[in-house]
Parts: C-alpha cells; structure tokens; sequence
C-alpha cells in the first residue's frame, strides 16, 4: 500500500537540534552517525487533537534504546517533549500528524564505526508530518501479507528491544512484499514461528483453550521473543483485559495464522488494521471474500476511544 504524498506537507519545518529547517534545506552531516552506519535508534508517536497517546512509553522506550547502545549522551523526557511542542507550535499542527522522533549518537570528529569518535553529543531529529493511518481499511479488503524469507533475529544476534534504525532486514521483507503485489510481509524467528511483520505486531483471533482445556475464541499475538515489546501491541493487550476479552501471547505457527478466524496488524504507523489475506489465503472466511471479523471491529472502537480520551497534551 504505497503512501501518497500530502500537500500539506510541502512546506514543512524539520526540528535538528533544536534548529527548525525546511524540509528542502534540512540535512544532517556525512559524519553524522546515522550516516555512517545506521547507529540511531527511533520512535513514532501519533497526535490526537492536541495530545500523544502514550508519549511517555515511547520516550522511554527511545531512551532504553539509546543506553543499549551506550550512547554517551541521553537527552532527558522533558527536553525530548520541549522540542516536540516547538516543532508542532512551528507547523501549526494539532491533528492527524505523525511525529518520528531520531536520536543518533551524533557526529564524528572523522569517519569511522568507533563510537569514541563521537565526542559532541548526539542529533535530536523532530519530523512531524500531516498523515493519516496507513492502512486504512485495505481498500475495504484489508491488509495483504506474504511471508518473507528474511528472519527476524533473535537476542543472541540482535535483540529486537533495542529500537534502532538499522533496518534493513525489514527493508528486504518489505521488497519482497512489493515484489508479490501485497502490502507488507510476514517474518519469522529462527525457529519458524512468527515473529512480526515488516512494520507492525500481528494478532490473530482463533479457538484456543483456556479454561479448563475448553476452547474458545482468543485474540492472540506472538511473544516478543523475536520482536520489540510493541507500545500499540501493549495497548491492545491492555483493552483486552480491561474489558473481558480473551486474549494470550504464545507462539504461533504459519498453520494457525492461515486458519484464524481473524487477523490484524498493530503500530502508531497504522494503528490497528485487519488483515484479509496472507500468502493469497483469504484469512477467517470460506466464501474466499475477506471481511473484517467482530473483534477486531470492536478493538478498533475500543482502541480510538482510548485515543480521544488518554494521551499527554503538547499543543
């Protein structure tokens, strides 16, 4: 599903260290970290109507991130927030935006993957664009998936928790989905359970047993064995529980995604978006049309009541 570009941000200010650019002037240096190897980690945030929902996760989860990688310099919550409300105040933003949040370990005295190199302190990047969730509805068919060949790694090679914006594993997914005319694509772990996708956490609802070896309809999502600990995902569980509605993380083979009765898709990019076929299956139906099925509809509700009503107010 290819992003269309929005006019409305043609003209939109980039906040790099505190110094608000234009997006046709803003750069960063070649001796940049982000540059010279990809040594950044990153966040997106969602505002609604003035306020980000779960601002707070998402900078702590930057800040982890960043103390992972040893990042020398950390700037603290409440700077990281200043220069997301002088970004918003500088592109008279309040709603329907999406904020991706860039820290780097910053620039080097010369070219170089020695981190000793860096000695004056790290790049802050605030982009805020004018963007609605990705999805959509899938055009009223839902989401496509394929399953890539690329694995995700595991902690003993590199642990997914750390946010960083090396991403090139999720880049070879997302070719390969391009390549099969869907919208993204499935990624195992390396023992061939599903991981996540290329962009988001996946969640299927199926009979499972959970009382007493009876089983019943559950909303369930891999562990994050092979993914990050997900700030929506965490969402979701979380109004599973706090309106009655099953749900576990267990491992999950290609076999229960392919007959799940529905299957959806978790991040700030998208929000939650169903699924309605993966690997040309068509996901929860025997009539071969995909519909989007009744929990994934009401977490969808549940979801975008808890954005009108929670969130930190930067506007």
């Amino acid at each position: 599903m290819l992003q269309k570009f929005n006019e409305k941000n043609r003209d939109i200010l980039i906040n790099i260290n505190g110094r608000m650019v234009h997006r046709d002037q803003a750069g960063i240096s070649p001796f940049d970290s982000a540059v010279q190897g990809g040594d950044s980690v990153w966040e997106g945030l969602r505002l609604y109507d003035g306020k980000i929902f779960t601002l707070d996760e998402h900078i702590e989860r930057l800040r982890r991130s960043a103390k992972a990688l040893a990042f020398a310099q950390i700037p603290s919550r409440d700077d990281i927030v200043a220069e997301i409300k002088k970004t918003l105040a500088a592109n008279n933003m309040r709603d329907g935006v999406h904020i991706r949040l860039t820290l780097t370990r910053g620039v080097k005295i010369t070219s170089g993957m020695d981190p000793r190199l860096n000695q004056s302190g790290p790049t802050l990047i605030v982009l805020a664009e004018h963007k609605a969730p990705v999805y959509g509805d899938g055009d009223g068919h839902g989401v496509t998936l394929i399953t890539s060949s690329i694995r995700r790694f595991p902690p003993d090679c590199m642990d997914p928790n750390i946010h960083h914006n090396n991403l090139i594993q999720s880049i070879m997914a997302k070719v390969e989905a391009n390549v099969a005319g869907a919208d993204d694509a499935l990624m195992l772990d390396q023992r061939g359970f599903v991981a996540e996708t290329n962009a988001t956490h996946i969640f299927i609802v199926s009979e499972y047993p959970v009382h007493a070896g009876r089983p019943e309809m559950v909303v369930q999502t891999p562990r994050t064995v092979a993914c990050p600990e997900g700030i929506t995902r965490q969402a979701v569980l979380d109004l599973c529980e706090a309106h009655a509605i099953p749900c576990v993380e267990r491992d999950i083979s290609l076999t229960h995604v392919y007959n799940a009765a529905e299957c959806f898709t978790t991040g700030t990019m998208g929000e939650i978006a169903w699924v309605g076929r993966v690997d040309g299956r068509a996901i929860g139906t025997e009539s071969g049309t995909p519909a989007m099925g009744p929990v994934t509809r009401r977490l969808r509700e549940l979801f975008r009541e808890k954005t009108r009503r929670e969130g930190v107010p930067v506007v």
